[in-house]
């Protein structure tokens, strides 16, 4: 690639307030980093790609992915939450090898790149041995994903990692990996501690794990108030007890949070990611549009499980916008009154995929929308397809009716990875060793074998 790349002629949507959009408008990149944005841009010695009718946006940011589940998508399609720690924590990932969740991360995250994901948050709870947590670092950094690798529990055991677990998460090892992988916060990795939180761990076992990651400057990544289990549990306001709560948290899914927790998550500066079509689909609960909105909270989204829901972001913006309109407008229906013209737009919905994301895994300052400076993670999605032309609202387009067959161009830190629609990857190598992962899972897995399935 030219260390110097205009994309030109394009509708731009910086999600930048300051630049706005540009109905047709360039963007230049200089090595990493976007250069300039605007109107009839010079570049001469520049690669020079026609954008013209398609629709220029920051790179999509899933803030919370289990990558690792991978091999074993589509495996769980009418899974519970009650169910999915059975069938999938307690039942597959305790069979994972080293080698399945690289291959797992590897075509995990060239999936997300081949949607338009470029920043990618690996919740990555499959730390079963020291070689689990090698082999997902470096499936990441194969990938060419910008990616955010958060430190999980192990998966061996249901009862000993998910029920008033006594077990924390290998102080020593989360150590190894930091200064091994993550010396510094500047890279194009980064690392968080992905906790399990008070209910699902006894309380010394919160508080070891919160200083350990406070003690090594990682953001906390935990799963709060979701479904029958963790909606009981008043997790934040434990946390709160504990003295524990701070703006290094984010909170995944929310989904029953009182009105207290509300507050306090919003008084300490606490962070949220919404995985909508999950929370709607495996009984989380509705996603908590609406309490963020009037906390006035900056909600990210995330598609958590491929076992049981698409990986896509074009399904998680669709998801947001239909589930939080009809409660409004059935609201509106019940008093008999007009619905009200401040219920969540589409651009709310973009604004979730892109700069909240960037804010969410604090990388706010780096990437999330086309700001001059910013590392060049830039997205080109068609608008001359048969399902996104004739383009009249660029977001809307994009929104509410394009799809991952729209991605033509992605680039992460400068560089293309898709380009005319086709990854700039092995994909034939990926798909070869997450095929073989599935074989290996799913054979010592009898009871999740599907009949049709031509393995031994």
């Amino acid at each position: 690639m030219a260390s110097r790349t205009l994309l030109k002629g394009g509708h731009v949507i910086t999600m930048d307030p300051e630049l706005g959009d540009l109905a047709r408008g360039d963007v230049l990149i200089e090595g990493s980093k976007i250069a300039a944005v605007g109107p009839d841009l010079e570049a001469a010695d520049a690669e020079v790609i026609d954008v013209s009718g398609d629709i220029v946006i920051p790179g999509f940011i899933d803030t919370h992915r289990h990558t690792w589940e991978t091999a074993i998508r589509g495996s769980a399609p009418n899974a519970t939450l009650d169910d999915y720690f059975v069938e999938i924590l307690d039942s597959f990932a305790p069979l994972y090898r080293p080698e399945d969740v690289y291959a797992s991360n590897l075509a995990g995250a060239l999936e997300c790149i081949n949607a338009g994901i470029t920043t990618l948050l690996d919740w990555s709870h499959i730390n079963n041995t020291p070689e689990h947590p090698d082999a997902a670092i470096q499936g990441l950094k194969d990938s060419g994903i910008r990616a955010v690798y958060a430190y999980g529990s192990a998966n061996t055991s249901l009862q000993d990692y998910w029920f008033e677990s006594s077990i924390a998460i290998p102080a020593d090892d989360v150590r190894r990996v930091r200064e091994t992988y993550f010396p510094s916060d500047d890279g194009k990795m980064t690392m968080q501690l992905a906790t399990r939180g008070p209910g699902f761990c006894k309380p010394e076992v919160v508080e070891a794990e919160w200083r350990l990651a406070r003690e090594l400057g990682l953001p906390i990544t935990v799963h709060v108030g979701m479904g029958r289990l963790a909606g009981r549990f008043g997790m934040v306001e434990q946390l709160s007890d504990m003295g524990l709560l701070g703006p290094d948290i984010t909170y995944i899914h929310s989904c029953y949070l009182s009105d207290e927790e509300w507050q306090m998550v919003r008084d300490t500066g606490g962070t949220i990611s919404i995985a909508a079509q999950v929370e709607l689909q495996m009984g989380h609960g509705q996603p908590p549009i609406a309490p963020c909105r009037l906390h006035q909270l900056r909600p990210s989204l995330s598609i958590d499980v491929v076992t049981t829901v698409p990986g896509d972001m074009f399904t998680q913006m669709r998801a947001v916008f239909g589930s939080e309109r009809v409660l409004v407008n059935a609201e509106a229906w019940k008093a008999d009154c007009e619905i009200p013209d401040d219920t969540i737009t589409a651009r709310e919905c973009l604004e979730m995929a892109t700069i909240n994301g960037a804010y969410t895994v604090g990388l706010e300052d780096r990437v999330g929308s086309l700001t001059p400076g910013k590392q060049a993670d830039v997205v080109v999605i068609r608008g001359d397809d048969i399902n996104t032309a004739p383009v009249i609202d660029p977001v809307a387009a994009v929104v509410l009716a394009a799809d991952v067959s729209n991605v033509d161009t992605v680039i992460i830190d400068g560089e293309i990875h898709k380009r005319n629609g086709k990854l700039v990857a092995d994909v034939a190598r990926a798909l070869e060793l997450v095929t073989r992962s599935r074989d290996y899972l799913v054979s010592q897995n009898q009871n999740r074998k599907p009949e049709w399935l031509p393995i031994g």
